[in-house]
């Protein structure tokens, strides 16, 4: 095959795959395409190539036929694994599905395996690179293949990207007092976040910001696919964010205290940690929030089918 044929047909599956998550541009970073060229053993961009403007439109009008010109389709990103579509997150009102999740297949005899492979593919990600905004440090997840519950929050954070772990700063901790109070450990459970990688901010130090929604999207077909893998018998969304990434829209506080199906499964959302955090610093020391969300692991433990004492019932009551 030649480097043109093969460079067109990376071109259309990528178009194709960003087109499914419902992405309309594509944006490259200075420097990408050649690195990617280079990986693919394509050669070295040519200058006409690099004079290409972008974004890059990912799909034409329906019934419009564009001849793409050799130097557009050398400027193709590596194609990832190939994709499927699972079945699109299902919730009542008043939410609705933004994305038709994406899974991506991939090799492996066992969960274990088939998730390694996947942190492979996300630590790679072309998509995840190529937008500039997210920093270099892949975060992917913790915990056990065959957990029954998966934890879902939103992104890592300094301490997070400083150990590779996701959940072990404050927040993380206020998380793993929740799963022992519910009688689990760590290890027992999943925990994963939205996206993969650190939002970038100028001078950032210690500040964390939410992902953006095109940030979301690059990272969604990963968690759609831990998801996939695993088949946790109950989600946990772990704050607004986590929950508009699983097609769920609205406050928490509205969104709360019921569940929802993604991808098939029942799903539960709850605030995140670090809002217990933030009001246990106010009068009253955050006891409502605790309340709330506690009431929220009561269902998802009964969900589960997690033995519940009578004392674990009166946390946090007054």
């Amino acid at each position: 095959m030649s480097q043109q044929a093969e460079a067109a047909g990376l071109l259309k599956h990528y178009l194709e795959q960003r087109q499914v998550a419902g992405q309309t541009h594509v944006g490259l970073r200075p420097g990408m395409v050649d690195r990617l060229l280079h990986r693919r053993g394509l050669g070295p961009q040519t200058k006409a190539a690099a004079e290409m403007p972008r974004p890059v439109r990912a799909a034409p009008p329906a019934g419009e036929s564009v001849a793409a010109p050799a130097s557009l389709l050398r400027e193709t990103l590596a194609a990832p694994a190939s994709v499927k579509p699972a079945p699109a997150a299902v919730t009542s009102a008043p939410t609705k599905v933004r994305l038709e999740p994406t899974v991506i297949e991939v090799p492996g005899a066992t969960k274990a395996e088939k998730l390694a492979a996947l942190a492979q593919m996300a630590e790679h990600s072309p998509e995840a690179r190529a937008l500039g905004t997210l920093r270099e440090t892949m975060v992917f997840a913790v915990g056990s293949p065959e957990a029954e519950i998966m934890f879902i929050g939103e992104a890592p954070g300094s301490e997070e990207e400083r150990q590779q772990e996701p959940f072990v700063g404050p927040a993380g901790q206020k998380l793993t007092g929740i799963i022992k109070a519910m009688g689990l450990d760590r290890s027992e459970v999943y925990i994963s976040n939205i996206c993969k990688f650190r939002p970038a901010m100028e001078n950032q130090g210690y500040s964390n910001r939410p992902p953006t929604t095109v940030e979301m999207k690059t990272c969604l077909p990963y968690i759609f696919t831990e998801i996939a893998i695993i088949q946790p018998k109950i989600l946990v969304a772990l704050g607004k964010t986590a929950a508009e990434g699983l097609g769920l829209s609205g406050p928490v506080s509205k969104l709360r205290g019921q569940f929802y199906q993604v991808q098939g499964l029942p799903a539960m959302v709850t605030f995140h940690p670090s809002y217990i955090l933030r009001e246990e610093k106010l009068a009253g020391g955050g006891m409502v929030a605790k309340r709330q969300v506690w009431e929220d692991m009561l269902q998802v433990m009964e969900k589960a089918g997690l033995p519940i004492s009578e004392k674990q019932r009166s946390y946090f009551k007054k």
